[in-house]
């Protein structure tokens, strides 16, 4: 039997025998379970909003940014919605005092976040004032990684400079599908082979470590055999996806330290036949914390992206990816259904789950204590 196929046998088998009820005597721990706050809540939130400088924020955001409702912070320059540019992004001077005023706003220290990989997915283009960055592909294609290095170096210096403290890159997707419409096609893939991927992964990721900006690699269990695109609608991979995908994750999560995760919305029947990745434990709590040994945050991808927004309701997605072992639910709020009060309407479903006991105080409680010693390591 191939590795692989008996670590999901296996997990199969401890999902099973860990959702049995606690028996009596383990649950007299309740006691002295700690009461979870909105502000413990929020800290599992990442939301993005509309506004270039402090004053164009909505008050319903600042008041919950304020209030700690919304923990984290992500920022982009187009918006979908609104079909334009100029949503968070004009100049560096600008972005640089956005951050500064809503990290002042904030009662605590704020994941600061973007999609900086290079090429098509940059979030601060050359148009606003900032370096240009190569595409993934292009750096990849070249058997040194001096290249990467160099890109790499100047986005790390930039995004510290700026008040980031997030990059949500690199991509370690192999490129098993060159049409894949959301990775291969549009150069977003180092390659095709592992030792290809980590090596400029580690190029990449390297010199984001040494200022302090974490990188989060993108996008497990994998997404680059994908046929369709998961920000549209139900991607399924079950035919196309193989174990060796997960490689460069486990290569990497072995050998560097101060990295995370961020889930991917693909659905593969043979792991999961019920949710996509971003909603199943078998994925999160089977391959990542239990075979990779990995305990730092998991991001979702964005939860308004179609691969579950459109399948599923709001309370299903919260409840599923709490359970599946997310730390941070991500919502872009970036995409046709914009939203201020995403944070308190989040938080709200979080409390009723937690009331109706469908979701364990102790699984936000392991989520809040990763997230805060995340912060505590990057604020320093």
């Amino acid at each position: 039997m191939h590795k692989y196929s008996l670590l999901f046998f296996l997990t199969g088998l401890l999902l099973t025998t860990s959702c049995q009820p606690t028996s009596s005597a383990e649950s007299t721990t309740e006691d002295t379970t700690p009461e979870i706050t909105d502000a413990m809540l929020g800290q599992l939130i990442m939301q993005g909003f509309r506004g270039l400088e402090i004053d164009s924020v909505s008050p319903i955001v600042k008041d919950q940014l304020a209030n700690g409702e919304i923990g984290n912070i992500i920022l982009f320059d187009y918006d979908v919605g609104l079909k334009r540019y100029g949503r968070n992004i004009a100049s560096p001077t600008q972005v640089g005092q956005l951050l500064t005023d809503l990290q002042a706003l904030a009662p605590g220290f704020l994941l600061t976040a973007i999609d900086q990989e290079g090429g098509r997915v940059t979030r601060l283009r050359p148009f606003y004032g900032f370096p240009e960055i190569a595409a993934a592909q292009d750096m990849g294609a070249k058997e040194s990684t001096d290249s990467t290095t160099f890109y790499a170096t100047q986005n790390a210096t930039n995004l510290k400079t700026l008040g980031f403290n997030v990059n949500f890159a690199p991509v370690v997707d192999l490129n098993v599908n060159p049409d894949n419409p959301v990775i291969g096609k549009i150069k977003r893939s180092y390659g095709a082979t592992t030792d290809q991927v980590v090596r400029h992964a580690r190029a990449w990721i390297t010199p984001h470590a040494t200022v302090g900006i974490l990188s989060v690699l993108k996008h497990f269990p994998g997404h680059g055999s994908s046929q369709s695109d998961s920000h549209k609608g139900f991607t399924d991979v079950t035919a196309t996806w193989t174990p060796k995908e997960l490689e460069p994750f486990e290569q990497l999560l072995a050998s560097e330290e101060a990295l995370a995760v961020m889930t991917a919305h693909v659905f593969n029947r043979t792991i999961d036949s019920i949710y996509p990745a971003t909603l199943s434990p078998h994925y999160i709590q089977g391959m990542l914390r239990d075979s990779f040994h990995y305990d730092g945050v998991v991001f979702s991808d964005d939860l308004q992206m179609n691969a579950v927004n459109k399948l599923y309701d709001f309370e299903t997605i919260i409840k599923q990816s709490i359970l599946a072992g997310v730390d941070m639910l991500v919502f872009g709020n970036n995409l046709e259904d914009y939203d201020e009060t995403l944070a308190r309407r989040t938080i709200a479903t979080l409390r009723k789950l937690l009331d109706s006991g469908e979701i364990p105080a102790e699984r936000i409680l392991e989520s809040y204590q990763r997230i805060t010693n995340l912060k505590a390591q990057l604020s320093k």
